[in-house]
């Protein structure tokens, strides 16, 4: 809790005067809940730009927000989601509904038979997620419909067959490795049945 005094204050001195950002998403077996973020982002950011998609230096983005959107510092406060019941520390990120809904059916069905996590696979298979849709001429939400959105379907039904004690503590540690080195590939090195990593990652 000491660490939240300091950047309460810069956050209330540099953006626009509130510490926390609460929003919707989706949760265990489809049920919805407040998900609890640091504020980086202008309080209309859904329905500014890209919305839901976060570019490679956004507008939208508090003088604070890139830095602890960058180091991962913004989603500290879900551990209030995890003290309520309503995460866990490994499990398929929490998502909006404008996102979940790229899914196929049968991938919505089952995306969270598990309780959705502070981190997971998809989470370190797109850790710099941005630098994708800056490398693509089209539109950001197709693109993450077509291209990134199966992958990540794939990838979270991986872990609801492989979930456990040693698969989430991997997965934690793997987490601190691509917060130090986001392009280092050692998932792919660790757990060697992921589903086929697509061009798109592979060439990134």
């Amino acid at each position: 809790m000491p660490f939240f005094i300091p950047l309460a204050i810069a956050l209330l001195l540099t953006g626009e005067g509130y510490v926390f950002y609460l929003q919707e998403r989706r949760g265990y077996k489809n049920k919805k809940f407040k998900i609890w973020k640091f504020a980086t982002m202008l309080k209309a950011s859904p329905s500014l730009g890209t919305g839901s998609i976060t570019l490679k230096n956004d507008w939208r983005l508090t003088p604070m927000g890139k830095y602890l959107r960058g180091s991962k510092v913004n989603e500290i406060p879900q551990l209030i989601n995890i003290f309520l019941g309503e995460m866990s520390v490994v499990g398929p990120r929490p998502l909006m509904e404008v996102d979940f809904m790229k899914f196929s059916e049968e991938i919505r069905e089952h995306f969270y038979d598990c309780k959705p996590g502070l981190t997971g696979i998809a989470s370190i298979v797109f850790r710099d997620e941005e630098q994708f849709f800056d490398q693509k001429d089209m539109d950001p939400h197709e693109f993450d419909r077509i291209f990134i959105a199966p992958y990540k379907g794939a990838l979270e039904m991986w872990y609801r067959d492989h979930q456990g004690l040693k698969t989430d503590l991997l997965i934690i540690l793997l987490t601190a490795a691509v917060v130090i080195s986001p392009k280092n590939k050692l998932v792919y090195k660790w757990f060697k049945d992921l589903p086929p990593m697509p061009g798109f990652v592979r060439n990134s």
